[in-house]
């Protein structure tokens, strides 16, 4: 089965120890925090504790839940992510420091190694038969329900579509997911 159910993924800390975060995929399989070449993660953003420094590592970050924060980056930008699921992109290694805009947030993260994998979120909402193909390597049920070949998501549930065939996904009336998209480069 290629679903993963929220609790069974263990909260660890972040790498700077400041926050904590829930692995749901990565590649490949058992790759740790210096050989991964593509990463999922959710992250609990409960205080303005800056985020951990990733070198070489492309960064994609949206918003699941919660107030959300401002990230200010060291080379002067600032980005709100206060809108759910609209990804924002940025470099691993940024010094990004964090405002909260309200209390405590969820945001959902997907990591890749720069020159081996690039890869983006996609939003998918509204009722109806998504198709998941090879380029998609996970979907996230951020609401609602969705239904696999595996079985059924709720919220808070992922699942790993099959990397040669990927497959298709229904989406009820009020569901709301992400996929994430990765190309492995040669």
């Amino acid at each position: 089965m290629s679903i993963v159910r929220l609790a069974d993924c263990p909260a660890m800390p972040w790498k700077n120890g400041r926050g904590r975060t829930r692995e749901l995929a990565v590649h490949p399989s058992g790759a740790g925090m210096d050989d991964f070449l593509w990463r999922v993660s959710l992250a609990e953003v409960d205080s303005a504790a800056p985020f951990s420094a990733f070198p070489g590592i492309d960064r994609v970050i949206a918003l699941l839940a919660g107030d959300g924060f401002t990230m200010t980056l060291d080379d002067g930008r600032s980005h709100a992510l206060t809108t759910p699921c609209a990804p924002f992109a940025f470099p691993g290694e940024a010094g990004v420091d964090v405002t909260l805009a309200g209390g405590p947030s969820h945001d959902f993260n997907l990591m890749l190694r720069r020159g081996r994998a690039r890869g983006g979120i996609e939003a998918w909402h509204g009722a109806g038969t998504r198709q998941a193909d090879a380029g998609i390597v996970l979907v996230y049920c951020v609401r609602g329900c969705l239904d696999c070949a595996d079985g059924s998501l709720q919220a808070g549930d992922a699942w790993r579509p099959p990397a040669a065939t990927g497959g298709a996904i229904i989406l009820h009336a009020d569901a709301l997911a992400l996929a994430v998209r990765v190309e492995i480069l040669a």
